[in-house]
């Protein structure tokens, strides 16, 4: 029996293709767990560990923002150039995950998920090269991984109030959030990289990388489908 490294090229590719599928069929669950929401409204107090577990959670398990950062780190293979694109995409969500929840700012969770998930959609356009065949210009891709940071943060903010904190420790706990959150990122994406480097060093990156782009493009189409349908009929 093979072992997963030892599958064959076009088998490892379609390996990654069909994961991307698999993080939409499994996506759904993506928010607040009852029991998570339960725990956080009977503490209150400082309780940075806790927290620290539920940022790390929220993100690693977080399929939309995982399927964002696949899009931005796809075609990137230098450390440097990734950690200026997850940096960018960290300052992004951070901002806006602080003030939103400090603030009292909320958007509606559907409408914030359909925008993350337009951010899906964007980045594997962006990787096609969609946007020069077809209007003739190239976006900004570090404006756009920031802009949408924000966005992803406002979605952030928008799950830690319906946690409905204490007011005893808010900001020492929303920081261990934060921390977490940056946790999970970093774990999510070790576990994309790794992946991605056995995957380049196959022929079959470049053969299947447009359909993988294609097909996460699709899950941010899903995401968007699925979102604004529970906002026109459950969440106005």
């Amino acid at each position: 029996m093979k072992t997963f490294f030892q599958l064959k090229p076009n088998a490892y590719g379609l390996w990654v293709i069909s994961s991307i599928l698999l993080l939409v069929s499994t996506g759904f669950a993506h928010g607040v767990a009852e029991g998570d929401k339960g725990y956080i409204q009977e503490i209150s107090g400082v309780n940075l560990l806790p927290f620290i577990y539920l940022g790390a959670k929220h993100m690693f398990t977080g399929y939309d923002h995982i399927l964002f950062l696949l899009g931005v780190i796809f075609f990137l293979y230098k450390l440097k150039d990734i950690g200026i694109y997850v940096s960018l995409f960290a300052i992004g969500h951070s901002t806006t995950m602080l003030i939103g929840v400090l603030t009292g700012f909320s958007v509606n969770g559907y409408l914030i998920d359909a925008i993350i998930g337009l951010s899906v959609v964007y980045k594997g356009l962006d990787n096609i090269g969609a946007f020069q065949r077809w209007f003739g210009f190239q976006p900004n891709t570090k404006a756009a991984t920031l802009v949408f940071g924000l966005f992803h943060g406002f979605g952030l903010a928008t799950k830690i109030l319906e946690y409905e904190l204490s007011v005893e420790g808010l900001i020492p706990n929303l920081l261990a959030f934060n921390i977490g959150v940056e946790i999970g990122q970093l774990l999510a994406l070790g576990a994309i990289l790794i992946v991605m480097s056995y995957w380049r060093k196959t022929d079959s990156f470049f053969r299947h990388a447009y359909t993988a782009n294609v097909l996460m493009m699709a899950a941010g189409f899903v995401l968007i489908g699925y979102q604004l349908t529970g906002y026109y009929l459950l969440g106005q």
